[in-house]
């Protein structure tokens, strides 16, 4: 083996050493409960009603479109309902609400099908007493798929509107 090679090979097992140190951080950091019960994942118990995340996983964290829609179903209503009764009970809690489509179609038409998913979100929030500056909305278009692969299954995936809490001093 050259030198360069070593020296490559050796930078690489430091590199791949330093990913896997789970207390990289130090007591205390990124993998013990810090404040209010937050964890490593920063989400807290999904069994406790005022954390992220039962927001995530208990109320839900997404709604789903057809396609080419940015229409809200009922479904959809129902979900973003208990969103903003959640949002309504945590008012230091902001969130980000993420538009995205499908695979299909161009980029252009996508970033602005993923913007009105988003936005119709928002509409909707608001319209449930939600502060308006508490929202704030982006589309990733079809730049983040949950599901690749080029069938109905992962298309309806995709086309999604995904709200993002972010922590606040109630947490």
């Amino acid at each position: 083996m050259n030198k360069f090679s070593t020296i490559l090979l050796l930078t690489g097992a430091l590199v791949l050493s330093a990913c896997s140190n789970p207390d990289r951080f130090g007591a205390g950091g990124a993998g013990a409960a810090g404040a209010g019960g937050i964890t490593a994942g920063g989400l807290g118990d999904p069994n406790d009603p005022n954390s992220l995340a039962y927001f995530q996983q208990t109320i839900g964290d997404r709604v789903n479109f057809a396609v080419d829609q940015s229409t809200l179903t009922a479904e959809a209503q129902s979900i973003l309902a208990q969103q903003a009764s959640w949002l309504n009970q945590h008012p230091a809690n902001t969130a980000i609400i993420e538009g995205h489509a499908d695979e299909q179609g161009t980029r252009e038409y996508n970033i602005a099908l993923g913007d009105r998913r988003a936005n119709a979100v928002k509409a909707y929030l608001i319209s449930q007493g939600v502060a308006g500056n508490r929202l704030q909305t982006v589309s990733y278009g079809k730049e983040r798929p949950l599901a690749v692969c080029s069938d109905e299954a992962c298309y309806s995936q995709n086309r999604r509107a995904v709200t993002v809490v972010g922590a606040g001093a109630g947490v």
